[in-house]
């Protein structure tokens, strides 16, 4: 009776600790997966400009055969080697801006992201969270969120990989990012 009463405790136990695996696992999916589609109701919307790359591309894209003189563009492919996502939306709509805000700021609560930088420039708001990796500048989420001034536009940047936010410059430099100077402040800034 004792035996028995043992191996209900230990399956009891093993079954509980699968269970706990099996809902942190579920948590980490399902995070990611909101990570992804948290934006997506801009794409494709009147009035908002938007540029999505996805790991097949950034895969693709480095492939390309450099010059082995050229070390930007040796960092720049090296970068794009790390990366998973990028989603850049831009607006003018007033209304738009305003649900690009609200989803932003609801996402970094849910997603667990910390303020880099903030800017206030001329009317113009930048705010930058990151979520971090290994190091101080090693970087698993980078949103950014540029509040247009008078007839700038509003930019919502989300990129996600496993990077180094010192390489940020290369990749504004390259592909011409809206509010790419503002994440090269940034990565200046956080050396």
């Amino acid at each position: 009776m004792k035996s028995t009463i043992h191996e209900y405790q230990k399956s009891n136990k093993l079954s509980m600790s699968k269970n706990f695996i099996i809902t942190l696992v579920f948590a980490f999916v399902t995070t990611t997966f909101y990570a992804q589609g948290a934006f997506d109701k801009f794409d494709g919307q009147d009035e908002v400009t938007s540029v999505i790359v996805n790991k097949k591309m950034f895969d693709l894209m480095s492939k390309v055969k450099v010059d082995a003189s050229d070390k930007e563009t040796q960092q720049y492919i090296a970068l794009i080697k790390k990366l998973d996502y990028l989603k850049v939306f831009t607006t003018k709509n007033p209304k738009i801006e305003a649900d690009m805000k609200a989803t932003a700021d609801k996402y970094v609560k849910t997603a667990g992201l910390e303020e880099l930088m903030r800017v206030n420039d001329g009317g113009k708001n930048v705010r930058i969270m990151v979520k971090s990796g290994a190091t101080d500048t090693q970087i698993k989420e980078l949103l950014m969120y540029v509040d247009g001034a008078k007839n700038d536009e509003t930019v919502l940047l989300s990129l996600t990989g496993n990077f180094d936010l010192n390489e940020i410059s290369v990749l504004t430099d390259k592909m011409q990012l809206p509010g790419g100077t503002d994440l090269k402040k940034a990565s200046k800034g956080k050396k």
